[in-house]
């Protein structure tokens, strides 16, 4: 499985010190199920643990992927829980187009948003 990042979400990682193993961990539990919506159009949300804390209080992140095709998943928008408690539906049905468009991008497309720095791929490194 590839996992990437878009610009907004890898500027806002590195500003709360999200590591992208914690991403790569989240990436691993979406794919098997655990998830804490299904938005539908291949957009899920996700809880993550803000550092020295739980997930209650941590963060939500939004994720393209598309079930069961373990290919590739995109982190694309997250918001802390204490800040903000939901997105609306104009946001989720924009997430869910851009979600649904990297999905079906071709290796083509994938390899001119990297060029791009539009995207950025998360590696395992360990």
């Amino acid at each position: 499985m590839r996992v990437f990042k878009n610009k907004w979400f890898h500027r806002w990682a590195r500003r709360e010190k999200i590591s992208d193993a914690l991403l790569l961990q989240a990436a691993e539990e979406i794919v098997a199920g655990q998830v804490e919506a299904d938005l539908g159009g291949c957009l899920f949300k996700k809880r993550l643990p803000r550092a020295g804390s739980g997930k209650s209080g941590g963060y939500r992140v939004l994720v393209g992927y598309k079930k069961p095709n373990v290919e590739r998943l995109i982190f694309l928008y997250a918001f802390s829980k204490n800040k903000r408690t939901n997105i609306s539906e104009k946001d989720k049905t924009a997430l869910r187009l851009v979600a649904e468009s990297f999905v079906s991008s071709t290796e083509k497309e994938l390899n001119e948003l990297l060029n791009q720095q539009s995207i950025w791929e998360i590696k395992d490194y360990e």
